[in-house]
């Protein structure tokens, strides 16, 4: 039945704050750019390498919801590192503020946890050892 996570819907109060951020701090690719006029929405289709990963939307207005790593809901999106060191070197040369590494006491692999722009709670989870 199910293959794979196809995409992540991400919904931001500050459209070209959240571009910059998942593009330039990230760099994640575009694949398509669409501002929707019925709905006063912009829709960003983004690639981490040749997959298909979030479309970031803007909307007038968007409620907001709780984010912190425990609040009921999407807990957090993880992205693969092959060196946890240097990324979290590149994001803080890039303004990005991480916790502490820790260790995850069942896999041994290293982890971290950063916010995007609007607070929604990113991981980055070392899969080398």
């Amino acid at each position: 039945m199910l293959q794979a996570v196809h995409h992540i819907a991400i919904i931001c109060a500050d459209y070209e704050r959240s571009k910059a951020f998942y593009t330039e701090v990230l760099g994640l690719q575009i694949i398509r750019e669409v501002y929707r006029e019925e709905r006063d929405s912009w829709k960003l289709d983004l690639a981490l390498g040749d997959q298909y990963v979030i479309e970031l939307f803007s909307f007038p207005d968007p409620l907001p919801r709780p984010s912190h790593p425990e609040a009921c809901g999407l807990r957090h999106l993880a992205f693969a590192v092959n060196d946890i060191i240097a990324a979290v070197q590149t994001l803080h040369s890039r303004g990005v503020v991480t916790e502490t590494i820790r260790i995850d006491p069942y896999t041994g692999k290293r982890f971290t946890f950063f916010t995007d722009p609007d607070g929604l709670p990113l991981e980055l989870y070392e899969i080398q050892p």
